[in-house]
């Protein structure tokens, strides 16, 4: 991205010395003036694609990991761009909590149709209490198994806090 717009600043300083040299009178320049204009408008193309493209990846984020990025993500984001992540991701929020009834509805979970409503999981880390839509409260500690439903798990298998046992 650096390398295109130092790039792009340099036609443009090039394209402002020659405009100068053809207002005087020198018409032979006018060919290279506009090449020069149409390389820095595909240049400018190719920049808004390659920003909409991480746009995309930056909102696929939200979806794929939740409200929280991981930090190796994160690092190799701008601060405009996790800005951006915070604002879409609040957003989402307000949406979902806007439909749904009272609760709400949360529509990062259950991103692939459910075989099965409870599913064996195992704690990859400490987590701490974890309580159940029942009102039961579940310890998470690391390498201890449980079973439980999916809906209420999903978010910490994407974190990584749970790993999903498969038979």
């Amino acid at each position: 991205l650096r390398q295109a717009l130092e790039e792009m600043r340099a036609l443009y300083e090039r394209n402002q010395a020659d405009v100068s040299e053809a207002k005087a009178g020198r018409t032979d320049l006018i060919f290279l003036i506009r090449f020069r204009h149409c390389c820095l408008l595909r240049n400018q193309r190719c920049i808004v694609a390659y920003l909409y493209d991480r746009l995309l990846r930056i909102r696929a984020l939200r979806w794929e990991y939740g409200s929280i990025l991981p930090n190796a993500i994160q690092f190799h984001m701008s601060a405009e761009e996790v800005e951006w992540f915070n604002r879409y991701k609040k957003s989402l929020a307000t949406y979902m909590r806007s439909v749904g009834g009272e609760e709400g509805l949360d529509l990062t979970q259950d991103i692939k149709p459910p075989k099965s409503l409870y599913i064996e999981v195992r704690c990859l880390k400490d987590y701490g209490e974890f309580e159940i839509e029942d009102g039961t409260t579940v310890l998470l500690k690391k390498n201890s198994q449980h079973f439980l439903p999916r809906w209420k798990c999903e978010q910490l298998i994407r974190q990584g806090v749970l790993e999903h046992i498969l038979s």
